[in-house]
């Protein structure tokens, strides 16, 4: 590609990165945003690989780990909506509960939803770039 693109999608990145981070804590006066901020990143990565080619998307980022990083987020969603029973509660019966004052790391409130935004993040951002990573693939050397 042209440097002006490699330019581009490199100054991107970062602030994609940033967007991301504050749509998924976006205050907690409401619930994150684990699926955009998920496409967010998942963006900034794919334009890595149209602006580089896939061989130096590869080198630079983890690619081959997107699948892993899917599973996770599955695994955190289901955890955290599972969990509950466990305790007797329905399922995603979010901690803490009203009237309780949550865990807070500087003005961030650490509350079960939180967590379950990282999972949706993570599941969405593994699925994209995995997809996008399968179909983009060069075709393997098809010898008899």
């Amino acid at each position: 590609m042209t440097l002006i693109t490699q330019t581009v999608a490199r100054l991107l990145l970062a602030p994609l990165l940033v967007l991301a981070a504050a749509i998924l804590v976006k205050g907690y006066t409401d619930v994150g945003d684990g699926f955009t901020a998920g496409i967010l990143v998942a963006i900034g990565v794919l334009m890595q690989g149209v602006a580089f080619g896939h061989r130096e998307a590869e080198r630079l980022l983890p690619l081959r780990v997107a699948y892993r990083l899917a599973l996770g987020g599955l695994l955190v969603g289901v955890a955290l909506m599972l969990a509950p029973l466990l305790l007797g509660d329905p399922i995603f019966t979010h901690r803490p509960l009203p009237g309780e004052s949550p865990v807070k790391l500087g003005t961030l409130e650490l509350i079960t939803p939180v967590l379950f935004d990282v999972g949706v993040l993570m599941l969405v951002l593994g699925t994209v770039v995995a997809g996008v990573h399968l179909f983009a693939r060069p075709p393997q050397d098809a010898r008899p």
